[in-house]
């Protein structure tokens, strides 16, 4: 039996092309979704461009017949506008005026009507309503990933003997068929399949205080190469900071991309800064020209053009965290450092009057390319697949791009852990020689004591 899809604004708002997306089955527009649609369709944002585009495949449709009859789509399916079912009787509670009540009627009346209905929604509270008609609601599932736990780490942890531990301590070399894993029961030996760039915790089997720390190149495991270094006077803590330091340092001909997510207090944002400073002031060089910052923030994306002020003013509040780790990173005395404020202030505005860091909003980096810059986009969580995928095409030569997040701290009202940017480009570019992973843990936060035993009992 076919199956008829009621589409909610949501989806088509994130997914234009969702309605190529459900095969030779019937796809039904509620007609106040078209009025929402039309709420959007002059915003000079992603949902304004996503509401124009699906007015123009409906409107060209309109010429092969008619839409409240249905019209045949490319892929076998059907298309249809339906007007909403007003003589269907909606719990008594429910206001007839809301538009999500509006939808739900839709689908009520469908299914009265004898059709198989299925509401595609990514409002749970409508999937929750609909379920209390009777009526079967599901996410949109096109852009998403695995759940957070089975999501790729970019590192793993993985066993050898202490013979072939002190050959790699030796030669910094090991073949990938020298590391295995272990059942859960640790009574047998599994054997591993790495990816291109994944970092390797490599701990011997037969002795549990030796291991080190590798990388699988794409053709054996390899140690690192930048163990040693200090950037910017910073020294890596913890297995995770050393596998990003690795990451980071690799120059951008080899690791243009790097995709970091962890919870708050892993300095992912500190060393990232202290890396791009590393590179522009300490290092003779010249990679870089400048470092080029962007932090995510839906209402300001969306009402940045409205705001009064220049760019820099609009975008100053939502980029004060990257200025509390630029005051750590510029005095690094821990004694004298808030010993005068002004002069802090002094040290850290220089770096944005002399165009060292420069920062931006993620509006204005469409159609651009960007040519040797240290790219950070912090909260890469807030961003959908299609803004991280424009964000990533933008880069030009000798660019580096870095994906910061933290996928339990989403704000953008659309998105949730498997369907946010950072998670899918993570998912995407996997296994890519030129994108190299990292994955932080509650226990690698290094912010304070506090912090910490609050990112692990919360």
């Amino acid at each position: 039996m076919k199956k008829t899809f009621v589409l909610d604004t949501n989806v088509l708002l994130q997914t234009p092309y969702a309605l190529y997306s459900f095969g030779d089955n019937t796809i039904v527009i509620p007609e106040v979704v078209l009025e929402e649609l039309d709420k959007f369709k002059k915003d000079n944002t992603e949902l304004g461009a996503n509401a124009r585009h699906v007015a123009r495949v409906i409107d060209q449709l309109r010429d092969k017949g008619n839409l409240n009859e249905g019209i045949e789509l490319e892929n076998g399916g059907i298309l249809r506008i339906e007007m909403n079912h007003s003589n269907v009787v909606l719990p008594e509670s429910w206001d007839d005026r809301n538009n999500d009540n509006r939808i739900l009627k839709v689908c009520k009346g469908l299914l009265d009507q004898g059709e198989n209905v299925f509401l595609v929604t990514k409002d749970i509270f409508e999937r929750i309503k609909a379920d209390i008609i009777g009526v079967i609601a599901q996410d949109f599932f096109a852009e998403q990933v695995p759940t957070f736990d089975e999501q790729y780490k970019g590192r793993s942890d993985v066993y050898t003997t202490e013979d072939k531990l002190t050959e790699f301590y030796a030669k910094g070399k090991l073949e990938s068929s020298d590391v295995f894993c272990f059942t859960r029961d640790f009574s047998q030996r599994e054997p591993v399949s790495l990816v291109a760039n994944q970092f390797l915790l490599i701990h011997s089997c037969n002795n549990e205080k030796q291991t080190a720390l590798g990388r699988f190149d794409g053709k054996e495991i390899i140690s690192l190469k930048f163990l040693q270094e200090r950037p910017f006077g910073v020294t890596p803590r913890n297995a995770g900071q050393k596998f990003m330091q690795e990451a980071l340092m690799m120059d951008a001909d080899k690791a243009p991309l790097v995709i970091i997510k962890g919870p708050a207090g892993t300095a992912k944002t500190f060393y990232s800064l202290a890396v791009g400073l590393h590179k522009i002031m300490i290092e003779q060089s010249k990679l870089y020209r400048k470092i080029l910052v962007c932090r995510p923030n839906v209402k300001l994306d969306e009402d940045i053009g409205f705001l009064p002020g220049t760019e820099q003013e609009k975008i100053a509040p939502f980029l004060r965290p990257v200025v509390d780790n630029l005051e750590v990173l510029i005095d690094n005395d821990e004694n004298e450092r808030y010993r005068s404020e002004k002069e802090l202030k002094d040290k850290v505005d220089e770096l944005f009057d002399r165009k060292i860091i420069n920062t931006e909003a993620i509006a204005f980096i469409r159609g651009r390319s960007i040519v040797r810059q240290w790219v950070i986009i912090d909260e890469a969580q807030n961003l959908t697949p299609k803004q991280v995928k424009g964000i990533i095409t933008r880069a030009g030569l000798g660019t580096k791009i870095i994906l910061l997040g933290d996928p339990e701290q989403i704000d953008h009202p659309f998105l949730d852990i498997r369907t946010n940017g950072l998670c899918y480009a993570s998912e995407k570019m996997k296994g890519s020689s030129l994108c190299y992973q990292v994955t932080l843990t509650d226990e690698e936060c290094e912010r304070s004591e506090l912090a910490y035993e609050g990112a692990k009992r919360m």
